[in-house]
């Protein structure tokens, strides 16, 4: 199984099957030869028979010998060819599952809005399945029915025209079956899958959320908005099992219409003369091997049916375009984590979020962005190292318009914290060094504890039942939101990028650890680009220069003492925290403040 380029995207099912030709086209001789031993089979059971019919014992017993040889080779090819075939359908599972997870790698936020999670998952694993199942026991049917009809046609029709005749009188009524029924079976079959997406996505929503739902005592309408996404999908897939059932009685009804038309004449034939007994027992074995063809087409068809919808449903994926792209350029030698931004403008839809906000921070320096809740800091957070479409010309590193750089570059040279921290579902260790290539190595351990203790962590690690190798659940539910917050951020100061962006750090955390992560935030400034997301003024005074947003606009920039001087909006935050902080001290933290914070003042 080849390594696969995660840039290779499918265009259809063609550019799979081209990936593995060489295991379909050895697949495909082996088949061919077995339906040749098959073949040779047939013309041996003809002259066993009519050896034995004029008692001719040495030829009979010569002949069934030789069956036997024949029979047996075949066989151990027939296993071949399956193994081959069902080889190259596996590789495409494998593949398609690779192009798949960098498809959605790739794609952004606006993609997710219009196909939520549970319907991917349900395409990455059923709708998955049934592709492999098309091109592993689908094209090997299909091909094998091909060589399997011309083999057994050719014997029948060596036996004698006019039987051949007689016995394909209800291929026509067949083919017409089929196609009809592999136009109703498509149909339905994304029905299905679609109503299975659905409800896995109703699932996935109830398990995420089973917090609220019981803090609410909601649990018998999650029951009841479950069953009846649970109903929808039952009435599709029974809908397709009813397609699917009625399929091949009818086709076998027609199949032994067709036995009977070639008992009756075929026995006419034998009785006039016009064909031995030999001869007709060799074309009831090639017709009971053009018969299972028959039979397995009703089989093959749902195959194909459900394949080419299960891929259909695949290729919105595949197709989809991402919003944000590589730039052109190569990747330069030397990343220094000079950042410039010139009138970043950015809209969710008709609502502008930023309009014309410009800064610059030289390598090294620091920034913290100020502003009420909705003011947009977040957005620029998200807009730096191109986790939004960045629009062209507003945002440059070392000079470099980003939107020309390699995205890996640039993600690679601007680490971004966010505030709503997510957590894989593994240790507390292999969260904190995901970045790292060896998580497990002592090396990589003195690392991860050091980026612990700089987000003022590691006591609370330390102090849980596994320490390090605590797995902290779906989400990082082990753990509450400060230490999830604080685990986050000692992810992105392991990677130690050129440019660090902290969105709101200390958002979820007591005094004592804000006080700990101040002074981390002081020694990141100190050796590289910080761009700092807040709302505390504590926060902010600790960098060069501070930018407060308001409604999506610079509306002041300087220095804190320069800020506080102008007794603008800054000025009032300095102050309304000044108040809250003199407050706790005197142990009124209850005390209903006449000044709300940043955060909770209106827009």
């Amino acid at each position: 199984m080849r390594k696969l380029d995660p840039a290779e995207f499918p265009s259809g099912l063609g550019a799979q099957f081209r990936r593995n030709l060489w295991l379909y086209v050895s697949g495909a001789l082996l088949l061919a030869v077995q339906q040749l031993l098959m073949a040779k089979r047939d013309f041996l059971v003809r002259d066993a028979v009519d050896a034995a019919e004029q008692l001719r014992a040495s030829d009979a017993a010569d002949d069934a010998l030789l069956m036997l040889g024949v029979v047996v080779t075949a066989a151990v090819v027939r296993v071949l060819s399956r193994w081959t075939m069902f080889t190259g359908g596996r590789n495409v599972e494998y593949e398609l599952r690779a192009v798949l997870l960098a498809r959605l790698h790739k794609l952004g936020p606006a993609f997710f809005r219009r196909m939520p999670t549970g319907e991917i998952m349900s395409r990455s694993t059923s709708d998955l399945q049934q592709v492999r199942l098309l091109l592993g026991f689908g094209i090997l049917n299909v091909v094998n029915s091909v060589f399997a009809f011309s083999s057994a046609l050719y014997v029948m029709a060596r036996v004698s025209g006019k039987l051949t005749l007689a016995a394909l009188a209800t291929f026509p009524v067949l083919m017409l079956i089929t196609r009809s029924f592999s136009t109703r079976m498509f149909q339905r079959m994304r029905e299905n899958q679609e109503a299975l997406g659905k409800m896995s996505d109703r699932v996935l929503a109830s398990l995420a959320g089973v917090r609220v739902v019981r803090s609410f005592a909601l649990e018998e309408a999650e029951i009841a908005t479950f069953e009846r996404s649970n109903r929808d999908y039952v009435e599709k897939n029974l809908g397709l099992a009813r397609i699917r059932g009625s399929m091949q009685p009818i086709m076998g009804s027609i199949l032994a219409a067709g036995t009977i038309i070639v008992f009756w004449y075929g026995g006419s034939l034998v009785l006039r003369g016009d064909i031995s007994k030999g001869d007709f027992v060799s074309f009831w074995a090639a017709l009971g091997r053009l018969v299972w063809p028959m039979l397995a087409l009703g089989f093959v068809t749902s195959i194909v049916a459900r394949g080419r919808a299960s891929y259909m449903r695949l290729k919105a994926i595949f197709d989809a375009v991402p919003e944000v792209v590589s730039g052109p350029l190569p990747a330069p030698k030397d990343v220094s984590g000079a950042l410039r931004v010139e009138g970043l403008a950015f809209a969710h839809g008709e609502r502008k979020v930023l309009e014309d906000v410009g800064f610059g921070i030289p390598a090294g320096g620091s920034l913290a962005i100020v502003g009420r809740t909705g003011s947009g800091k977040s957005t620029v957070a998200t807009l730096l190292p191109r986790l939004l479409p960045t629009p062209r010309g507003a945002v440059f590193l070392d000079g470099h318009d980003i939107c020309d750089l390699p995205l890996e570059v640039v993600r690679e040279s601007i680490g971004y914290a966010q505030q709503d921290a997510f957590l894989f579902s593994t240790t507390v260790a292999q969260n904190i060094g995901y970045s790292l290539e060896e998580q497990d190595s002592p090396e990589a351990m003195q690392k991860i504890r050091a980026a612990a203790a700089e987000a003022g962590v590691l006591a609370e690690i330390e102090s849980l039942p596994d320490g390090f190798d605590t797995v902290v659940g779906e989400r990082g539910v082990q753990l509450s939101g400060g230490q999830r917050q604080r685990v986050a951020l000692a992810r992105a100061l392991l990677r130690e990028p050129k440019v660090l962006v902290l969105d709101d750090p200390m958002s979820a955390v007591d005094a004592k650890t804000e006080a700990a992560i101040l002074g981390a935030i002081e020694r990141q400034a100190a050796r590289r680009t910080l761009v700092l997301i807040t709302h505390r003024v504590a926060a902010a005074k600790r960098c060069d220069r501070i930018l407060v947003l308001e409604r999506g606009r610079v509306v002041e920039e300087g220095t804190h003492e320069e800020l506080v001087l102008a007794g603008g909006l800054y000025a009032s935050f300095a102050e309304e925290q000044e108040i809250e902080e003199k407050l706790a001290a005197f142990g009124a933290e209850d005390l209903p403040s006449s000044m709300p914070s940043p955060e909770a003042a209106p827009a």
